[in-house]
C-alpha cells in the first residue's frame, strides 16, 4: 500500500487461534488496519499492533448483543468505510467423550448457540454494517466448511448443516449486496493443521486426501486476501474449496 492510498480496514471474527491468526498476520504484514471480534478478551500473545483498542469482546451466541457490538465497530470507523469483513467464528460442540453429535444426540440449546454463531450472526453483522461496506465497495468472506456438503466423520449435525446454510446465505448475499458493489465470497476449508483437529484425523488424510497432508493456516489466510484484493474484483458468488481435493 502506498502512502496515497486509503487505510484499508478488515473486520475479522474468531481471530484468536488458527485461520483467523492467520489472517490477521497476512493483512497486518499488507498494511490493513484490523478490527478483531471474540467472545475472548484480547491476548497479549496475539502478534499485532495496536490490538487492545480495536478488539471488541463479544460472544456472537449472544444475539442480543450485536446492535451494541455493531455500534463498536461503526465507532472504530471514523470515515465510514469498511472495506472487508470476513466471518471466521464458528463453535463445533463435542460429546463429553469427544465424539460427534448427530441428529439424536444434539439437545436444542446446541442447536441454537450454533446457528447463532455459525449462521445468524454473519446475516445480523452484513445487514448492520452494509452502509461502511457499501461505503468502500468492500468484500464479505464468509468460512464456509467441507463439512457442509458431505457428511464428516468428527464434525457435528448442527455444525454441519450451520455451514451448509452459511453457504447459501453467501449466495443470497452476494446477489442482494453485489447491486451496492460489495462482493461476497465464501471459502470451504478442510482438514487444515490447527489445535482442534480431531483424534484420527492422520489416517483421515491418508485415506480421503489426494495430497496426503493437512493444510496450512497460512494457505487459507493468502485465499481470504485474494478474495479481498483487486485481482477478485470480478469474484462474487463463490465457494473456494481449499481441502487438498478431499470434496473431489
Amino acid at each position: 500500500m502506498t502512502s496515497n492510498e486509503p487505510l484499508r480496514t478488515i473486520l475479522l471474527t474468531g481471530a484468536s487461534r488458527g485461520i483467523g491468526h492467520a489472517t490477521v498476520k497476512r493483512f497486518g504484514a499488507a498494511g490493513w488496519r484490523i478490527l478483531t471480534v471474540s467472545r475472548h478478551p484480547f491476548s497479549e500473545d496475539c502478534p499485532w499492533d495496536g490490538g487492545r483498542d480495536n478488539h471488541i469482546q463479544l460472544d456472537l451466541a449472544d444475539l442480543d448483543a450485536l446492535p451494541a457490538a455493531i455500534a463498536a465497530v461503526k465507532e472504530r470507523l471514523p470515515d465510514g468505510r469498511l472495506d472487508a469483513m470476513v466471518n471466521n467464528a464458528a463453535i463445533s460442540p463435542k460429546l463429553d467423550s469427544g465424539g460427534r453429535m448427530g441428529v439424536l444426540n444434539t439437545d436444542l440449546t446446541a442447536w441454537r448457540q450454533v446457528f447463532a454463531v455459525n449462521f445468524f450472526s454473519v446475516a445480523i453483522l452484513g445487514r448492520g454494517l452494509i452502509d461502511e461496506l457499501t461505503s468502500a465497495k468492500g468484500v464479505i468472506v464468509n468460512v464456509t466448511s467441507i463439512a457442509g456438503t458431505r457428511v464428516h466423520p468428527f464434525a457435528g449435525t448442527a455444525y454441519a448443516t450451520s455451514k451448509a446454510a452459511l453457504a447459501a446465505l453467501t449466495r443470497e448475499m452476494a446477489a442482494e449486496f453485489g447491486e451496492r458493489g460489495v462482493r461476497v465470497n465464501a471459502i470451504a476449508p478442510g482438514e487444515i493443521d490447527t489445535s482442534i483437529l480431531s483424534p484420527g484425523t492422520d489416517e483421515l488424510v491418508n485415506r480421503e486426501i489426494p495430497m496426503r497432508r493437512l493444510g496450512k493456516p497460512e494457505e487459507v489466510a493468502a485465499t481470504i486476501y485474494f478474495l479481498c484484493s483487486a485481482p477478485a474484483s470480478y469474484v462474487n458468488g463463490a465457494e473456494v474449496h481449499i481441502n487438498g481435493g478431499q470434496h473431489v
